[in-house]
């Protein structure tokens, strides 16, 4: 398990609103715990080995937990200018995809025509792909993820323009 999918599980932790969390695998063994202070508590301990837990500190986790609070807030100004459009958000936690593999073609593009159904994305969470089919029918105006980025719940994926 690599530090990006350990801070995948800590943010969907703390978005779950669950108090502990404990994940036992072949060669590691992980315990997150939330507090009243919305704090994250990581310990990472190999099984085999008799070596004291190390903990991880709070402190990253709340940090990208408080950019993401607070990156809503500037996203509503521009929202106000592009109110005619629909705005197209992220189902779930995970990490966006344009493209269904790295050798295949964009599922969509700025300025094509999508109808209802289509599919707009990939979110991937863990390990599991769910593709993220439009509600609406329009035309794509602005995508506002990278690829291969990390995603929260809600976060604004595209704005269409319905007419």
């Amino acid at each position: 398990m690599d530090i990006k999918e350990i801070q995948n599980l800590i943010k969907f932790v703390a978005k779950s609103g669950a108090s502990e969390v404990k994940l036992e695998m072949d060669d590691i063994k992980i315990t997150i715990k939330t507090g009243s202070e919305e704090t994250t508590t990581v310990q990472y301990a190999p099984m085999p080995a008799a070596a004291p837990v190390q903990q991880v500190a709070a402190a990253p986790a709340v940090a990208e937990t408080k950019p993401a609070e607070a990156a809503p807030a500037p996203a509503a100004a521009p929202a106000s200018d592009d109110s005619k459009y629909i705005t197209i958000k992220s189902p779930i936690i995970g990490t966006f995809y344009r493209k269904p593999s790295p050798d295949k073609p964009l599922f969509v593009e700025v300025g094509q025509t999508i109808a209802e159904g289509d599919v707009l994305c990939i979110i991937e969470a863990m390990k599991l792909f769910n593709e993220i089919e439009s509600e609406v029918s329009g035309k794509i105006v602005k995508i506002l993820v990278d690829d291969s980025s990390p995603v929260e719940f809600d976060q604004p994926l595209f704005l269409v323009d319905p007419s």
